[in-house]
């Protein structure tokens, strides 16, 4: 089985687009396909096991909500 997908998320600038992905892209090297495009940033994720996929969506969502909540809170400072 062949699992694929693509998970876009845009920002409301590039430099916060460059932030998160210099941040995600340490982790998710070798797992993760990423390329930023402006404000936003494309993932694509592949597996042949559905568990290691889900495990592997699941890390890049979750590191993705840390990043924002930073983002977030070094803009109100």
């Amino acid at each position: 089985m062949k699992i694929e997908a693509n998970i876009q998320i845009e920002y409301k600038d590039s430099k916060d687009a460059d932030i998160s992905f210099q941040s995600l892209e340490i982790e998710n090297k070798g797992f993760i396909k990423s390329e930023k495009k402006d404000k936003v940033l494309n993932f694509k994720v592949n597996s042949d096991s559905l568990s290691t996929f889900l495990a592997t969506v699941d890390d890049l969502i979750f590191s993705e909500i840390l990043v924002e909540k930073i983002l977030k809170s070094a803009s109100s400072s």
